[in-house]
């Protein structure tokens, strides 16, 4: 059983990452989708709980304000960085989510990666540079997915 946590800013790679791995296989929840976020931008506690509480492996994306309060239930948990520019130019180069191409959105982002990265780094276990191709990025989780399957 393997339960990782993959987070990062927007325009890390999380949800490429994620698209990847479920591809070669694996279970994930991008929870910028599908319902896991409510209103006020943390996730549905409940569902969430549910969803860890099953036992079965599990690779979960996102980045939320209540986050915190599931760490011990992931086996790993996974920073996806890059540099502000990379951000940037991600965010505003994608077509599957529209947050970031307001002014006020770039702005947030770079705030965030000022305040909230620092805070994330220090929960996580394991930090990945979000340049490197999706595939190496993938197999880098799925070293850890082994890993926490043989502990």
């Amino acid at each position: 059983m393997s339960r990782i946590l993959v987070t990062g800013m927007s325009g890390a790679g999380k949800t490429t990452l994620l698209d990847e791995l479920r591809r070669r296989g694996h279970q994930t929840v991008d929870t910028d989708y599908d319902g896991w976020t409510q209103g006020d931008g943390t996730w549905d506690e409940p569902r969430m709980a549910a969803l860890l509480a099953n036992g079965g492996p599990v690779i979960v994306s996102g980045t939320v304000e209540n986050q915190v309060r599931f760490y011990d239930n992931f086996d790993a948990i996974i920073l996806l960085t890059a540099p502000l520019s990379v951000l940037l130019e991600r965010v505003s180069a994608r077509v599957n989510n529209p947050y970031g191409t307001t002014s006020e959105e770039r702005e947030e982002i770079s705030r965030n990666l000022r305040d909230v990265e620092p805070l994330l780094r220090s929960g996580a276990t394991l930090e990945l540079d979000g340049r490197e191709t999706v595939s190496a990025l993938a197999d880098r989780v799925e070293a850890v997915i082994r890993d926490t399957r043989s502990h």
